[in-house]
């Protein structure tokens, strides 16, 4: 039988705090980076961070948000939800996780 994998997948939606305010951007960032290190911990299989370039989002550099789950975490597969080719270099998008795959020791899955 085929064991089941979970995964988490997360644009770095941006919140209200408790105060009614819009949470800051490094506050949303960190707080992808704790629940990533969480999922690791307790066997969640994937992560997938989308790129967006909007204020309503605080991950538009997934790749960079990969390599610092990276160094947190042992286990937990790292990839993308989204990554926007129209607009960006793809030898260059190759390149990022192809240095991410061997910064996580072949844990960089690009989707």
């Amino acid at each position: 039988m085929t064991p089941i994998s979970l995964g988490l997948d997360t644009f770095g939606d941006v919140s209200l705090g408790p105060d009614g305010q819009t949470q800051p951007m490094d506050r949303v960032l960190r707080e992808v980076m704790d629940q990533a290190t969480l999922a690791d911990e307790i066997g969640i299989d994937f992560i997938g961070l989308g790129e967006h370039h909007r204020p309503d989002f605080a991950i538009s550099a997934p790749e960079i948000v990969l390599a610092a789950i990276a160094g947190r975490t042992q286990k937990i597969k790292l990839g993308t939800a989204v990554t926007v080719l129209s607009t960006d270099d793809p030898v260059r998008v190759f390149q990022r996780f192809s240095t991410l795959n061997a910064l996580s020791n072949g844990r960089a899955e690009p989707i």
